[in-house]
């Protein structure tokens, strides 16, 4: 059949379907016709905006701290530093949306709490948050009666970002950390122990620099020495240089500045028999049998103030009160600043005292209620307002910038922030409390002896440490 043949049958066929469907009845249905549906049978078109993903449930912490009232025993009870911690904590008690309460408490000076948390651990009723030194706290850590802090600082909710951990001065919070790595005490501020240095006396001494190492200290603290010698008061005679005070602090700055920590090799116990020790007992031995260094009977800020000494040591939290000596009538009004430590070859260092706080064992949501007061205690505003209150130095290089007006008032305060990257702190042992003691009363002996006597002093104090390491694992 021809093509154009097939197209005409084809026609012809669909046209007599037509006419038969037309010419019969009309069909009834036999059900309701389908309701018409929203979305249209073809796919629809798309368009520019998404379909949004459905709504996360917000996330919410593993241990709820609402509610909570946290007992807070600190040390700052008087002056502004008591005035700017109550501040604060009335400030979180009314802002923070846990509810939480805190309470300080002002236990007086530190061996007056340290008893008092002794006594609680006894009794079994302690507090939620505890400041201390960290010797102090590592013999707590060490009966369970305060906690390792490392599963608050990694909490997903409530923990500490890496950027906020990288912001802390290593330093200051390698400070509470127990030789294991265990993170037993936290950071809230800290103070420096640095030289007070009367650079204006200096400069007319012919010493236009501070001294850099244990060479240029000498030919200083001599040179005033002799100036008081050699002048007409004999009220200043055998003044003018270092005054020496040989406890444990002391004594661990200028091993500092040395590179040394007074630790083995391993970090598992003490010894005083290296050579950074070696070298600091003989520098201050030198020095004082030289008439370069003389002690006093109490915090040496009016012979500073009236040119009786061209160096002291002391803690930066008592920069407050050598201002004020420098105020009193027969002071004499000299430019000075304050200085770390030199090392024998040109080291430099500061020991740092941190404010540490703690957070006891006592249940898992009083527990983290605790840290989050701690964190809002660090965080870079409120401890701005802290240091501005204390005149400590902060442990989180974000919270410098924020205390700009600060420095600008308090210059020489100022100068000391650029010392913290050269700072250490003292060992965070449960032994050190003994050991500290015994390393003043050994470095005391050193002065008194004769230079040959050194390295027997200081193997005995190796024995003496020892033995307080084990009686404190007992």
């Amino acid at each position: 059949m021809s093509t154009k043949l097939s197209k005409a049958v084809f026609l012809l066929v669909v046209v007599f379907s037509l006419v038969l469907a037309a010419c019969g009845p009309a069909a009834t249905p036999t059900a309701e016709p389908p309701a018409p549906t929203e979305e249209p049978t073809a796919a629809p078109e798309p368009t520019e905006e998404p379909t949004a993903a459905p709504t996360e449930e917000p996330m919410k912490p593993e241990i709820d701290p609402t509610g909570q009232t946290v007992n807070f025993w600190h040390v700052w009870g008087t002056g502004l530093p008591n005035e700017t911690m109550l501040a604060i904590v009335d400030d979180f008690n009314a802002t923070n949306e846990w509810g939480i309460t805190v309470n300080a408490v002002d236990q007086g000076n530190y061996s007056n709490l340290e008893d008092a948390f002794n006594a609680a651990i006894q009794s079994g009723d302690l507090p939620d948050m505890v400041t201390g030194y960290t010797n102090a706290m590592a013999n707590w850590y060490a009966v369970d009666a305060v906690v390792d802090l490392a599963p608050f600082m990694n909490d997903s909710y409530f923990g500490l970002t890496d950027e906020e951990k990288a912001a802390f001065f290593e330093g200051a919070i390698n400070g509470g950390k127990a030789p294991d790595g265990t993170f037993f005490a936290f950071p809230i501020s800290q103070s420096e122990n640095v030289l007070f240095y009367n650079s204006g006396w200096a400069k007319e001494l012919g010493f236009e620099n501070p001294p850099a190492n244990y060479e240029e200290f000498k030919a200083q603290a001599c040179a005033a020495a002799e100036a008081n010698n050699s002048d007409d008061n004999p009220d200043n005679d055998g003044t003018g240089g270092l005054v020496l005070y040989a406890g444990a602090s002391n004594v661990a700055s200028f091993v500092f500045a040395n590179g040394g920590n007074m630790q083995n090799a391993d970090g598992t116990g003490y010894d005083f028999t290296a050579q950074s020790v070696v070298d600091t007992a003989n520098f201050m031995k030198d020095l004082w049998d030289a008439g370069c260094a003389y002690p006093t009977e109490s915090y040496p800020n009016p012979e500073f103030a009236t040119r009786k000494a061209l160096f002291t040591m002391s803690s930066t939290a008592g920069l407050p009160y050598q201002i004020a000596a420098f105020d009193a009538a027969d002071a004499i009004k000299d430019e000075w600043t304050i200085i770390p430590f030199p090392g024998k070859d040109g080291g430099q260092a500061v020991d740092l005292f941190g404010q540490y706080v703690a957070i006891a064992n006592t249940n898992p949501e009083r527990m983290m209620a605790t840290w989050v007061f701690v964190k809002y205690l660090t965080s870079p505003e409120v401890q701005a307002k802290w240091i501005e209150g204390s005149a400590y130095y902060p442990t989180r290089t974000d919270t410098v910038p924020l205390l700009a007006a600060y420095s600008e008032a308090n210059p020489i305060w100022a100068y000391g922030l650029s010392f913290l990257q050269y700072g250490k702190a003292e060992p965070a042992w449960p032994s050190w409390t003994s050991v500290r003691r015994t390393v003043g009363d050994t470095f005391n002996a050193i002065l008194a002896g004769t230079p040959a006597d050194i390295p027997t002093q200081l193997a005995d104090l190796n024995t003496k440490a020892a033995e307080a390491i084990i009686e404190t694992q007992q």
